[in-house]
């Protein structure tokens, strides 16, 4: 209910632990009562960054769930509030933006950034998740990192998967798209690009020599 607080972020622990979370059964736990001091919330980091949240009713000591259902009124809205005006406190101070989060979206944007001096630029505000590099000399793209849902490449499932656009000579298409881990470009033309998965099946040094390949491609 609340995941879109913390869409795009990433914790830090350390922060975390100065705001008061405190470790326990594997998590990250912080506690603070709410509504009048008549429910204790306690809000959950588990270990691998998720948020949860757990509220009792400190007269009675039973857990409180409605503001997880679908429930309606008064007082239910109340509640909510209450938790999210916590959890934003939460997502403000103890974790940071993360736009692209995969190992390998790490490793090249610390690659390109090291070689070209170029930083990912966020054109459009309407999707925040998707960002290109251009060269310096003559502003031409050389790399689109973007986030979309796994079947618009039309592979299994709708998670969210991080992918890379980069251009190609238009006679090596057919032999490098294998729908498999290299594909058609996605929303460029499909004649100068092509798009790569970020999820560990392209190893890191070959996807840095493609960059490299579309770098100079974006000269001409």
């Amino acid at each position: 209910m609340f995941d879109e607080l913390f869409r795009r972020k990433t914790v830090d622990i350390q922060k975390a632990v100065l705001f008061g979370f405190a470790q326990g059964n594997g998590n990250y736990i912080y506690a603070t009562d709410i509504l009048d001091g008549s429910f204790l919330l306690q809000v959950i980091i588990t270990l691998n960054g998720n948020i949860d949240t757990k509220l009792t009713e400190k007269a009675t000591d039973d857990e409180y769930v409605l503001y997880k259902t679908n429930a309606t009124g008064a007082f239910v809205g109340e509640v909510r509030n209450a938790i999210e005006a916590i959890l934003i406190q939460v997502a403000d101070k103890c974790y940071s933006t993360e736009i692209f989060k995969s190992a390998q979206a790490k490793e090249i944007i610390c690659y390109v950034r090291e070689k070209y001096g170029d930083e990912l630029e966020f054109l459009w505000e309407k999707f925040p998740d998707n960002a290109i590099w251009r060269r310096k000399d003559n502003e031409k793209w050389y790399g689109a990192l973007l986030t979309v849902k796994a079947s618009k490449l039309a592979l299994d499932g709708d998670m969210m998967i991080e992918i890379l656009d980069l251009r190609i000579k238009t006679e090596n298409i057919e032999t490098t798209v294998d729908n498999q881990r290299f594909f058609m470009g996605y929303h460029m033309n499909k004649k100068h690009w092509y798009t790569l998965l970020l999820n560990g099946s392209i190893p890191t040094e070959e996807i840095c020599r493609r960059i490299d390949e579309s770098y100079l491609l974006a000269k001409k």
